[in-house]
């Protein structure tokens, strides 16, 4: 049986944080709030992102203007930051040893797939991944299918066995997915979330990088003797 590794991408496989704190900030500046440090955005940031701004202290009305004409104001200066971000640490080869062993590599996130995917070519990865699960359009962000219901269709439909499927990302979201369908959780460091709410969540395992990734595959039976 070979293993199926289900990432998020924002904050996990994207190194894209400093990113989400500009526009975070771009977007307090606009309506005249002072800026928060990068400290302040992972003790805060949550999903929808409707969420990180309202724990900010803003307004009703000043988080429907930015959800207007859904979401402009944030992905048109996100995407700019963002086309300069690199990979996380690791994960390159980690998604390289994934292609060699046979495993699956699947995205599952709350992003819109055509950027998604512009991103996954910009950096050379587009053929380890099998498969994006996002949002079609930034109008059906977050107003369709979530996360978690996105991926159980996904496993039901291509009968991918929980037991051999992990699922990685930098949020509590990732890890209340795998609770729910029986998968093995793996919460990252470094991305959106301190790694204070990280451990509350409950994963099964925190790491700081993808290299950690590998010896809990191996421990699990997969990835031989590979090493990083």
């Amino acid at each position: 049986m070979k293993p199926v590794l289900v990432f998020d991408w924002n904050g996990t496989l994207l190194d894209d944080a400093h990113a989400l704190l500009q526009t975070t900030n771009a977007i307090l500046d606009r309506f005249g709030r002072a800026p928060i440090d990068m400290k302040t955005l992972q003790e805060h940031c949550d999903v929808p992102l409707a969420r990180l701004y309202h724990s900010l202290g803003m307004s009703e009305d000043e988080i429907a203007t930015i959800d207007r004409d859904g979401s402009a104001m944030f992905h048109d200066a996100y995407e700019r930051l963002a086309s300069k971000a690199d990979l996380r640490e690791g994960a390159r080869r980690v998604l390289e040893l994934a292609r060699q062993e046979g495993a699956l590599s699947i995205i599952v996130s709350n992003h819109i797939v055509e950027p998604l995917r512009f991103q996954l070519k910009r950096l050379g990865i587009n053929d380890y991944i099998d498969d994006v699960l996002a949002f079609e359009t930034r109008t059906s962000q977050y107003k369709s299918m979530s996360k978690g219901e996105r991926l159980r269709l996904h496993m039901q439909k291509n009968n991918l066995q929980p037991a051999s499927t992990f699922i990685i990302g930098d949020m509590p979201v990732e890890t209340e997915i795998g609770r729910n369908l029986g998968l093995i959780s793996i919460s990252i460091t470094g991305g959106f979330v301190s790694e204070s709410r990280l451990r509350a969540a409950d994963p099964d395992y925190t790491i700081n990088n993808h290299h950690e990734l590998l010896p809990i595959l191996q421990r699990h039976g997969f990835f031989g003797m590979h090493k990083l």
